[in-house]
């Protein structure tokens, strides 16, 4: 990651990155630029260099911005119509964060509108397409983030993760993607899709620039009552596994999984064991449970967050009125998706008064029982080894018509998630097809530079 010193202009990095997005303006991973104002912000940083002033640790750097965290810049739409014309007042603490440390951001990435998808196809601005293969899909929901770190227009992005949306587009564009565990960064400033799992982090080309990227956004924040206190080391060779112990998810590595997929994996596991970590087969039968569980709560989740999109605070309203009941229904049936309306739908069917008790409340107790099968791996490993999905990135359209092929790409990376777990996929192979394929890092909780200790150490081997 290139950084604005004496000898490198922070205004000729901008402007390579804006060249270079330029150039790949058919792979659509932008739905807006910023131009303009990075230009503007470079010239400050170079000014200030030039003055001898200190600058941040990310001088200069150029970075896309998921377009659901919130800053002045343009507008904020969330890929939605929704949102489409919608200008922020306030800007994320991520953002901010960033932004402090000299951080540029020349564009928002397109995603899945309110991140509900798990392909980028479902985004009002249409799709993004795979930076390896332009007929298949870039992942999702942060799908423009990951091409536009895949295709070298920015060292870094920001992704939001609920249940696979770093990881997944990560695994499908050959970069690193970050999933911290929950709390890690602030949610202020985000547009919200599931609360209890939501989760800030970020796309790099390897973990040493992913860790710096985390260690800057993560810390305590007096706007989000969720957020941790700060347990980012300074130095990531620090951040030592202490068992050099991996356990290989069995049950993530049967039927239904791409057999390209599966030779990755047993092909990172047979480098971590020539690299002295002990790897050894393990079996968390209620892993089986996580997408179901996951499929109540979350939808549940959105439904309640979706609520305030009503007409009259903010955001589109209809103009075909002619009562207060056309306010309601007309503007959420113009301004939702249909992916957005199925999530709506599900989550108010088990909010319910005759399902809560049988749907809500049976899934929040199930996954108690996820959250304590993982600590009992972690009893005995360092971390869990699993594929991201169980296959390569697959064709535009292939899955738009079902809906549930498509809720069934998240199996692998949805447990983690209910358990508010760290989480990384790290590029680890081709198919036979030279699709990237990715392989998943899952440790226990506030264990994340472990992670990318482990990843680090193999980028080298």
């Amino acid at each position: 990651m290139k950084i604005a010193d004496k000898d490198t202009k922070a205004v000729d990095l901008v402007r390579a990155a804006l060249e270079r997005a330029k150039e790949c303006e058919d792979y659509h991973a932008f739905i807006s630029m910023n131009e303009a104002h990075a230009l503007e912000r470079a010239r400050e940083i170079d000014a200030k260099i030039e003055k001898g002033e200190p600058v941040g640790r990310l001088a200069g750097v150029p970075f896309a911005l998921k377009d659901n965290y919130l800053s002045p810049e343009g507008e904020t739409t969330a890929a939605a119509k929704m949102l489409e014309d919608f200008v922020s007042p306030i800007t994320a603490t991520a953002v901010k964060k960033l932004e402090d440390e000299g951080a540029i951001m020349i564009g928002r990435a397109n995603l899945d509108a309110y991140a509900h998808g798990g392909s980028t196809e479902n985004s009002y601005f249409g799709p993004t397409s795979n930076a390896y293969d332009k007929s298949r899909v870039a992942g999702g929901s942060s799908g423009g983030s990951a091409v536009a770190v895949a295709l070298d227009i920015v060292p870094f992005a920001l992704g939001s993760d609920t249940g696979g949306s770093i990881r997944q587009p990560a695994s499908f564009n050959g970069v690193v993607g970050v999933k911290p565990t929950y709390g890690a960064v602030s949610r202020y400033g985000v547009v919200a899709m599931a609360s209890s799992t939501d989760t800030m982090g970020c796309f790099a080309k390897n973990a040493a620039d992913a860790d710096l990227v985390m260690s800057i956004m993560s810390g305590k924040d007096a706007k989000d009552s969720t957020t941790l206190s700060d347990f980012w080391t300074k130095n990531l060779a620090d951040a030592k596994p202490t068992k050099k112990k991996i356990g290989l998810i069995s049950d993530f590595m049967g039927e239904g999984v791409d057999e390209d997929v599966k030779k990755t994996v047993n092909d990172y596991a047979a480098k971590l064991k020539r690299a002295g970590y002990t790897v050894e087969n393990v079996d968390i039968p209620v892993l089986k449970y996580a997408l179901a569980i996951y499929y109540i709560v979350q939808p549940a989740e959105v439904a309640s967050n979706l609520s305030r999109y009503d007409g009259i605070r903010y955001g589109h309203r209809s103009s075909d009125i002619k009562s207060l009941d056309d306010v309601y229904s007309k503007t959420r049936d113009e301004g939702f998706m249909a992916e957005n309306k199925r999530r709506i739908l599900i989550g108010n069917f088990v909010l319910s008064s005759g399902f809560f008790d049988a749907y809500y409340l049976k899934a929040q107790k199930a996954r108690t029982l996820l959250i304590n099968a993982y600590n009992d791996a972690f009893k005995e490993y360092d971390a869990l080894l699993c594929p991201v999905s169980p296959r390569p990135a697959f064709k535009l359209g292939e899955n738009t018509s079902d809906p549930l092929q498509m809720y069934l790409e998240d199996v692998m990376t949805v447990p983690p998630s209910m358990a508010g777990l760290p989480a990384m996929a790290i590029p680890a192979g081709k198919s036979k097809d030279g699709l990237p394929i990715g392989v998943q890092l899952v440790g226990p909780r506030q264990s994340d530079q472990v992670l990318l200790n482990i990843a680090a150490e193999m980028e080298d081997k």
